[in-house]
């Protein structure tokens, strides 16, 4: 599996909101940070979308926009237009003038991500995802939200299944698009997937994360010198090789401990750790709290008991 793939599989996108929102005329509105992922997709027309302490940025009718961890934004007619505050629901919107057919449409949403790794959206992937429809073909995005908005709205058996399948497609699709707005200047794992000595170094930890991998051995995949290779992952991903290791060994721990059913043992072996006490102690460090801790308010928090199998 590629990292894509594999951070998205982590995440587990889930519980998503969705509705159409139309306008007509002059309008604006705004919505308070709410930290959960967002998404919208223009249908017809155009708009301004504008995150806290950004410029405003165009939407046309096509445009796909991906808020990972959605701040607080305006959506408007046109900049400048005063913006009345409005609440998240899954119920459909009308802007601006009530009268008349609607010059903007658009399908809107959002959806939750596993509490235990929802750090990785904001670490891993840019503040906006914007996926223009004139340099892409967003058909195929187009018809992904036109399912998620008939799961949302009905309630059909195995509908949450579904969800989850269809969000996760979604992400995917908007991911993969190598012309995501930021570029080159965008850190993260979209930065390094966009480097191909980067992006084979990350294919092959993502593929053995249990592996005893060392900077020399990644630059070597990568077909750069060490220290070349250093410095280019850290520019593009963000942070250095190691460090990123140690997070994503993290994120499979966070995960497999909310789970349950497997011995620190077995764990520490399949990330990489020599042991259960070198791994636990890195977790702490990591957490704040042992794995059995961990595992058990997790745990908790779903309504099922903790895994006997995994002690503090």
């Amino acid at each position: 599996m590629d990292p894509l793939s594999t951070v998205i599989a982590l995440l587990r996108p889930h519980a998503a909101l969705s509705k159409p929102i139309t306008a007509r005329g002059d309008w604006g509105v705004r919505y308070a940070a709410y930290g959960m992922p967002g998404f919208a997709m223009v249908v017809e027309g155009g708009g301004w979308l504008t995150l806290a302490a950004g410029d405003p940025v165009r939407l046309e009718a096509g445009d796909f926009v991906l808020l990972p961890v959605t701040p607080a934004f305006d959506m408007a007619s046109r900049p400048g237009m005063a913006c009345v505050p409005v609440e998240p629901s899954g119920q459909a919107l009308r802007h601006g003038d009530p009268d008349g057919a609607p010059d903007f449409r658009m399908l809107g949403g959002s959806f939750r991500v596993d509490p235990a790794n929802a750090a990785l959206v904001s670490a891993l992937l840019p503040g906006m995802i914007h996926v223009r429809s004139a340099l892409h073909d967003t058909t195929g995005l187009s018809r992904v939200l036109g399912l998620i908005l008939e799961e949302t709205a009905g309630d059909r058996p195995g509908a949450g299944m579904i969800l989850e399948r269809l969000l996760e497609v979604m992400l995917i699709a908007a991911l993969r698009h190598h012309g995501i707005d930021g570029g080159s200047r965008a850190t993260g794992l979209l930065g390094g997937m966009r480097d191909p000595g980067v992006a084979k170094a990350l294919q092959a930890l993502h593929a053995n994360v249990g592996d005893r991998w060392t900077v020399a051995r990644l630059a070597a995949i990568a077909c750069m010198s060490r220290s070349a290779f250093a410095a280019r992952f850290t520019q593009t991903v963000g942070c250095a090789p190691i460090e990123y290791l140690a997070r994503w060994r993290m994120a499979l721990a966070k995960d497999a401990l909310s789970r349950g059913g497997i011995s620190l043992d077995r764990l520490a072996e399949e990330i990489g750790y020599e042991s259960a006490s070198a791994f636990s102690t890195a977790f702490r460090r990591h957490a704040g709290c042992p794995p059995g801790g961990f595992a058990r308010s997790r745990r908790s928090a779903r309504g099922r008991p903790a895994a006997a199998r995994i002690p503090s």
